[in-house]
């Protein structure tokens, strides 16, 4: 357990504070104000507090202290620079309830983001208020359910899923009070349009899906599967968990699909990880900008109002759409990560093609290598690929069904054993379609060489014996857990003892 909480000090006292101005016997405080006891915190001193911290932040592994291969989560780099933006004072000490004429700076920022997610989606409109993809998928969701209840088309209360898709997307649209119709995926791992012409209907709202999906594969039938739910007046709803793998070549908009959320915090290199922060905003068609949460940021032409008209059509400012759901998220949503956004958007620009490219080709030049590796080490009979295809985009399947059949190695006891190598595991067991699945995603922003020597290290652990394996991670702060036990128990505070 934690130092800071086994430290107890000196009864009452802490951090030193000033003398208060006025004597006790002058301040008079509402009953209900005061403690009835003293609070159970720890107390210590600064240094004590630093140490603490500092030993704490030892424990604690992130994409600055080695790879994490994290599939589905696109765990990059996120240049310092960005941060130096979003800390400049201008930015980061205005208010948001501060008038518009204080604002202009961000109101700047935002709708320049506004603008450049709709090109890069290919959408009409684009609101930067949602704080995670779940919450845009949410918020992306009611949009389009608002669009066909303003129609009076109630009877649409499905929502088509693939059985490849992230758990959010089910999640989200029973939260909107959605019916969910999962359809199966082909061999090959892509959709199945026949199952899809089979529950396509006019009780479909909407159908989410993610291109290139969660096996890592381009769904190459995209069209003819939006052209199947519009046939029955559905939307098509595009996941962005995945856009990093098609910044610049293609867009939602190509695809056919009528609302998309962006994951800032992947794509676009917003820092994450342990609970956020996040930022999801959505963009959609023109058919359902009127339902978007706002305010949203428009820039008025001149229009000879009380502006002169010089700075009229320079002017920025909030305006809410005709039939917004209302917000979401208080404020202007996560503003910290959308200026981060931005600024890594200005430094790459047409660079950010290139991004995507190299995404793809880092995650295929390291599925490769590892195949190789373990060819070499003469493992390679216990990992498979988890779905068939000659080029996969950001991300790709394993299957470590081969490795538990032969030798009793499942993929989580790969994965502890990876942590043991220093790395961060890849994620397991999902997508549930692959037999002991291991999901890699190496971004980007890794080196040859890291790529390399984490394809070793992979044919490593799968020379180990199970018997290690099973007892591994070893090396950690925090060895193997009872993951199931720990889910169903949470402890969510320090276990004072009672008093």
């Amino acid at each position: 357990m934690s130092h800071l909480f086994e430290h107890n000090g000196a009864k009452g006292q802490g951090y030193s504070q000033p003398a208060p101005v006025l004597p006790a016997s002058e301040i008079t405080l509402p009953s209900g104000l005061i403690r009835k006891a003293l609070p159970r915190w720890p107390r210590l001193s600064e240094p004590e507090m630093v140490r603490h911290y500092t030993w704490l932040s030892k424990r604690n592994f992130g994409i600055d202290t080695g790879f994490y291969p994290l599939g589905s989560c696109t765990m990059k780099h996120n240049p310092r620079v960005n941060e130096v933006i979003a800390q400049i004072p201008g930015i980061a000490d205005i208010h948001p309830h501060q008038p518009e004429h204080h604002l202009q700076g961000l109101l700047s920022i935002f709708h320049e983001m506004q603008y450049m997610l709709e090109v890069c989606a290919g959408m009409d409109q684009v609101t930067l208020q949602p704080v995670a993809g779940a919450q845009g998928e949410f918020t992306a969701v009611r949009c389009i359910q608002e669009y066909f209840r303003l129609r009076g088309e109630v009877q649409r209360t499905k929502v088509i899923v693939p059985d490849s898709a992230h758990g959010t997307n089910p999640a989200s649209a029973a939260m909107c009070g959605f019916e969910i119709v999962e359809i199966p995926s082909r061999t090959d791992g892509r959709i199945d349009l026949d199952a899809l012409r089979a529950v396509a209907d006019d009780t479909i709202a909407v159908m989410m899906i993610t291109n290139p999906n969660t096996l890592g594969l381009f769904e190459e039938d995209i069209l003819e599967a939006s052209s199947i739910v519009h046939g029955v007046g559905g939307q098509m709803y595009y996941d962005g968990a995945n856009f990093n793998a098609i910044l610049g070549i293609t867009s939602p908009g190509l695809m056919g699909f009528d609302a998309v959320h962006f994951n800032l915090h992947k794509t676009f290199s917003q820092p994450h990880g342990g609970g956020g922060p996040g930022s999801g905003p959505i963009g959609v068609k023109e058919h359902l900008a009127q339902f978007l949460p706002g305010p949203l940021v428009g820039k008025r032409a001149a229009a000879g109002d009380e502006l002169d008209a010089a700075v009229d059509e320079n002017w920025y400012h909030w305006y809410q759409p005709t039939h917004s759901i209302g917000k979401v998220q208080q404020w202007h949503g996560n503003a910290g990560a959308i200026i981060r956004c931005w600024a890594y958007y200005r430094r790459y620009g047409r660079g950010l093609r290139t991004m995507s490219e190299h995404a793809v080709l880092n995650a295929n030049y390291l599925r490769h290598a590892i195949h190789k590796a373990t060819k070499e080490a003469g493992v390679d009979s216990l990992v498979v690929d988890g779905a068939e295809a000659k080029v996969a985009k950001h991300e790709f399947t394993l299957s470590l069904a081969p490795a538990k059949e032969a030798h009793g190695i499942s993929a989580m006891d790969v994965a502890k054993g990876l942590l043991d190598m220093g790395y961060m595991a890849p994620t397991v067991y999902f997508p549930l379609v692959v037999p002991e699945c291991m999901m890699v995603e190496p971004t980007e922003t890794e080196s040859k060489d890291t790529l390399d020597t984490f394809a070793t290290h992979f044919a490593e652990v799968l020379q180990v014996d199970a018997e290690t394996l099973h007892a591994a991670p070893v090396t950690t702060p925090v060895r193997r857990v009872d993951e199931v036990y720990a889910a169903r128990n949470l402890c969510l505070r320090h276990p004072y003892d009672e008093e």
